[in-house]
């Protein structure tokens, strides 16, 4: 393996920091009885996020996530590449006390109550008394948990939901400046999808750096600012939402008749198809209705130009023939 000390952040343009970066980051693992059958999870990666935002990471299971998250995170070693994170090479000690991170699936020892596990994970950062016993409410208010609860009833009597929002808490508990979170809405309902949400955003707003990945695909396309789709370990694509999905405010327009020659003035990429005229709208769509009787052309559907995310995640793995 490359030693990771080598490799330097490369800088930005606008100067903003990098939070996480990887050059050539591949890992593969041995399986099989002899352990001679390799098999790749992460293949040549090439990755740069920056200070404040939030990014998502998406792709199918097995496509990789969890194996990038895990690497990053100092838990997996990588077989070749090199990557940073907060500046400084992958298994820095100093650095993990910086970050925070929500397991898809976290397991606590059942018998400790709520406040209990967050005193735990607090000792773990070497937080004084004073600072957990402030800090410990307000986490638990951030992630929708009562304080009376969660000193009286023990984790085994947690619902998932509960216990999903118990490790977000826990997560934060050093007021980390970067936090990954794998799978966050994994096992809530829409209330607790939308409360996840507004914590992501709280945190994003308090200048922190977001790392997730999630199957719900919906809630991404909300709250990040830039998205990479993962496919059998490889990136196949990254960036933000508008140069992935186009322009929000984009409209396909579909009208019968009128004049093209004046259908071309509010109308780019005009051409006919099946008996219309298609194109993407340049105003807005108020100033083209209105003039529809003085071009007259009869209006036979607006919509938005801009696919969702979902439709273009699917269309991704339908290229390369997944699925």
């Amino acid at each position: 393996m490359d030693s990771a000390s080598e490799f330097q952040p490369m800088p930005t343009e606008d100067d903003t920091p990098i939070v996480i970066q990887t050059q050539n980051l591949s890992k593969t693992y041995r399986t099989g009885f002899w352990l001679v059958q390799r098999v790749r999870s992460l293949s040549a990666l090439d990755l740069t996020v920056y200070q404040g935002e939030t990014f998502g990471l998406l792709g199918q299971n097995g496509a990789g996530k969890t194996t990038l998250l895990k690497t990053l995170l100092g838990i997996v070693r990588p077989s070749k590449g090199k990557a940073t994170l907060l500046g400084k090479p992958l298994g820095d000690r100093k650095v993990k006390g910086r970050i925070g991170y929500l397991p898809e699936n976290p397991y606590f020892y059942d018998y400790l109550t709520g406040w209990e596990i967050l005193e735990f994970t607090g000792g773990l950062f070497q937080l004084p008394a004073r600072v957990q016993k402030a800090r410990i409410p307000e986490l638990l208010d951030l992630v929708g948990l009562s304080v009376k609860d969660a000193k009286k009833k023990q984790l085994r009597r947690y619902s998932k939901g509960m216990l999903q929002r118990i490790g977000m808490a826990q997560a934060l508990m050093n007021d980390p400046e970067l936090v990954f979170l794998d799978e966050p809405m994994s096992g809530l309902d829409p209330l607790g999808r939308f409360q996840m949400r507004e914590i992501i955003q709280s945190l994003k707003r308090q200048g922190k750096t977001i790392f997730f990945n999630s199957h719900v695909l919906s809630d991404v396309e909300k709250i990040c600012d830039r998205v990479a789709i993962l496919d059998k370990g490889e990136m196949i694509c990254a960036g933000s939402l508008t140069e992935l999905l186009g322009d929000v405010r984009s409209y396909i327009v579909k009208v019968k008749g009128g004049n093209p020659e004046i259908l071309q003035q509010r109308l780019a990429n005009l051409h006919f198809q099946d008996g219309l005229w298609v194109g993407v709208l340049k105003g807005e769509p108020q100033d083209f209705m209105a003039s529809l009787r003085l071009i007259q052309a009869q209006l036979i559907s607006i919509n938005l130009a801009r696919p969702s995310l979902e439709e273009f995640f699917v269309k991704q793995l339908s290229d390369r023939g997944v699925g």
